[in-house]
């Protein structure tokens, strides 16, 4: 891995991270550019992927819609334990610095064993801060060791903070071994010290691997799931829900899908990759109906969950893979589609999904896509018999290169 040995001449436009971790941790990577340059630059990769790859005209390239906060917008952390610190390039060779010593941070990229032990982190708001260096402390007193990666040893592993901007906390812990004596003492301290959690998990992880959405989670303190609100509508969220991770951005994301979508309240409209079904359900008032499909079990679990604590009545959702639940047949059962939006994974949409959709040929399709190269990618196949009106680039998550995409296509009369 290549390092930076000297700056002859900083950029002008250059200003000073914030983050006494930047550079280091090997997140923000942006954080030495002001954010009109993110912004610029996030702008142009859409414009790129558009013009070089999709090779498609495009009606109207919309600016970038900024975040309202460029710092504390995520509301859920991942945090590891560690008895290795990843040591600065100014301790490497120091006899007197040692790097067996409990931390608790971010993986350093390119060192799996070793984490970037985290003082104060600008991604998530209070009380995230707070309660990471006082859940350290506690295990640290408690004399409850640091999970050791490499040999596979150690107790405390990982701890996850999710947020809401109605103020409700989740903490998931990780153990790698299972002590109940220990582990209650520890939750239990939590719970005295930090009384705004409002739920509390945990489970134990005794795998080579660091994935708990496979784990039982064993509910510990509080209610089984914490509340989000976006404009008039209510998302549970549990342990093992997606959610968006900028809350505040997404509302603004999905009101942009809804007016991409143009609905005036007769539309039968479907919503591909629907997750929990978060847009599906943000919409659902302004259509006649909305049919989501989702890979994942849970999160169509989520989404029905989530419907009927909305008391919404007019959206219908289905688990498995959308290339197979997707057909003509499904069509036949649910109508042709009016508008369809369709919000892949990064990998986009499999090639026999576009297949369909040029079959269904809904007047319609919103695209959102947090990779605008496999969008182009897809927009240039759909482009037989679609043509893109418009485009919106949305920045989710400042001071790094990720950027949304939205994009309007009609079907060509």
């Amino acid at each position: 891995m290549c390092t930076v040995k000297a700056y002859k001449k900083f950029s002008d436009d250059r200003v000073e991270p914030v983050c006494e971790h930047f550079n280091i941790c090997g997140g923000c990577k942006l954080q030495h550019v002001p954010y009109s340059g993110q912004l610029a630059y996030k702008q142009k990769t859409v414009y790129d992927a558009f013009t070089r790859i999709a090779k498609v005209p495009v009606g109207e390239f919309l600016p970038i819609l900024g975040a309202p906060q460029s710092e504390y917008y995520r509301n859920k952390m991942e945090f590891a334990f560690s008895n290795k610190r990843w040591l600065l390039p100014e301790e490497i060779g120091n006899t007197s610095i040692s790097n067996v010593e409990d931390v608790l941070g971010f993986h350093r990229p390119g060192a799996f064993d070793k984490i970037v032990d985290i003082k104060h982190c600008y991604l998530q708001g209070d009380p995230s801060n707070a309660l990471r260096l006082g859940i350290k402390r506690m295990a640290i007193e408690r004399d409850m060791p640091f999970f050791d990666l490499r040999v596979q040893t150690g107790m405390m592993r990982h701890v996850m903070f999710r947020t809401t901007s109605i103020g409700e906390v989740m903490v998931i812990v990780s153990f790698y071994q299972n002590d109940p004596e220990k582990i209650k003492n520890l939750l239990d301290a939590m719970i005295a010290e930090f009384p705004e959690i409002t739920s509390l998990f945990y489970c134990i992880n005794p795998k080579k691997n660091d994935y708990i959405l496979d784990l039982e989670m064993v509910h510990y303190h509080g209610k089984e799931t914490i509340e989000e609100v976006l404009r008039d509508v209510r998302f549970n969220i549990g342990p093992k829900s997606f959610f968006q991770t900028n809350s505040e951005q997404a509302g603004n994301l999905f009101n942009l899908v809804e007016e991409f979508a143009g609905l005036e309240g007769n539309e039968n409209v479907y919503d591909l990759y629907t997750g929990i079904g978060s847009i599906a359900l943000y919409i659902a008032h302004k259509c006649k109906q909305v049919v989501g499909i989702e890979e994942v079990g849970l999160a169509i679990e989520d989404a029905k969950r989530n419907m009927e604590l909305n008391g919404i009545e007019n959206a219908v959702f289905y688990a498995g893979d959308v290339r197979a639940i997707l057909t003509k047949t499904f069509a036949e059962k649910h109508g042709k589609p009016d508008v369809l939006i369709t919000d892949p994974p990064r990998a986009g949409m499999h090639p026999d999904v576009v297949k369909m959709l040029l079959q269904l040929e809904a007047p319609k399709i919103v695209y959102v896509s947090c990779n605008p190269a496999t969008q182009a990618r897809d927009l240039q196949l759909l482009h037989e018999k679609y043509d893109v009106i418009k485009v919106q680039p949305v920045d989710m998550f400042p001071h790094t290169h990720h950027v949304e995409n939205i994009a309007l296509l009609q079907l060509r009369s």
